[in-house]
């Protein structure tokens, strides 16, 4: 009886021990969150590692490009990439992501969910790394890296239109 009762204990510690990442990368989404509702430019700016951001966009819309088919369509995915960057320069704003948020069912006119609600929609990754889903134990939608002791934005997962972007199919 006692082993099972350590056991539990220690079951239950070692739980709390992966939920203090997931509690601080939610903490740090949530603020960015805030700056998204908010428009705040310099808090959203803190929040978003950009570069690492545009080089996953970047990567990601030309392989969206190039996956057309063909040489032709690698060809033209090379050639647009001036204008990838110019599109993913305008994607990293507060405003594509509170359509984003609005998207997955965050409305403008209610407040932000707390900390704690934000958690059980984050998956740590280890190493510094944790990402939000849109349902509990779905796929990753945002990335988030811990870069001195603050999770930022470096990554997202979801559909990106670049029929909207202006190239594509």
């Amino acid at each position: 009886m006692r082993r099972a009762a350590a056991v539990a204990i220690a079951l239950v510690c070692l739980a709390g021990c992966a939920t203090i990442p997931r509690i601080q990368a939610a903490d740090d989404i949530h603020t960015f969150l805030v700056s998204v509702r908010d428009g705040d430019r310099s808090g959203f700016e803190a929040h978003v590692d950009r570069d690492a951001l545009k080089v996953q966009l970047r990567s990601r819309l030309i392989a969206e490009t190039a996956g057309s088919g063909g040489r032709i369509a690698t060809l033209g995915a090379a050639l647009a990439a001036p204008l990838v960057d110019v599109a993913v320069n305008a994607l990293l704003r507060p405003d594509t992501f509170r359509a984003l948020a609005i998207r997955l069912g965050y409305d403008p006119q209610k407040p932000i969910p707390n900390t704690l609600a934000i958690a059980a929609f984050v998956k740590p990754l280890g190493g510094g790394h944790a990402c939000v889903t849109e349902v509990r134990g779905g796929p990753c939608v945002l990335d988030f890296q811990s870069e001195d002791g603050v999770y930022k934005l470096s990554g997202y997962e979801g559909p990106i239109d670049s029929k909207k972007l202006g190239f594509g199919r």
